[in-house]
């Protein structure tokens, strides 16, 4: 029970316009709600959604390409779909860290990419279509720790932050 307040934690810690797009992101990606009706407040946001909607398309695939220990030719097929819908998510400029990437991603395709998300952020960072100041900060981000780690737990994440009305939360 202690690791969902440990993720509370973790996500209160992001600041707020991370926070609002992880919740959509999830709502996108996991198809818990029709974001457009959610999270479309203008029609520049709508057109992002669409967007969205559209690079997120290949996630139910990429979570079953998740390579198991073993198999390195599936490597190049899932880190190459990674790579990409990881670059749209980092060229929205609303994840300014690892940590923010890592939570989102976790959850958008379970325990299982753990391994692989240091080698996808960094390859997104650094793609040209991200600025040369922002792709430093970005970089600068993943930890020692997290581009080092000996292994991953295997636990799936346990909270998934979710839209909360206005009304609702009164």
């Amino acid at each position: 029970m202690m690791m969902p307040i440990a993720e509370m934690r973790e996500f209160a810690g992001f600041a707020p316009c991370e926070q609002r797009y992880i919740k959509r992101s999830l709502d996108i990606g996991l198809a818990r709600t029709d974001a457009f009706r959610r999270w479309g407040r203008s029609e520049a946001e709508n057109t992002a959604i669409r967007r969205q909607y559209v690079a997120y398309q290949d996630l139910k695939a990429l979570r079953a390409l998740i390579p198991v220990e073993g198999t390195p030719n599936e490597i190049e097929r899932f880190l190459g779909k990674l790579v990409r819908i990881a670059a749209f998510d980092l060229e929205q400029e609303r994840l300014a860290s690892f940590s923010a990437f890592r939570f989102l991603y976790e959850r958008l395709l379970g325990a299982k990419v753990r391994p692989y998300l240091p080698a996808a952020f960094c390859a997104a960072s650094a793609l040209p279509a991200i600025r040369p100041e922002r792709r430093k900060m970005l970089l600068q981000s993943l930890s020692e720790a997290a581009a080092t780690a000996p292994g991953w737990s295997e636990r799936e994440p346990g909270f998934y932050p979710e839209y909360v009305d206005d009304f609702e939360a009164a």
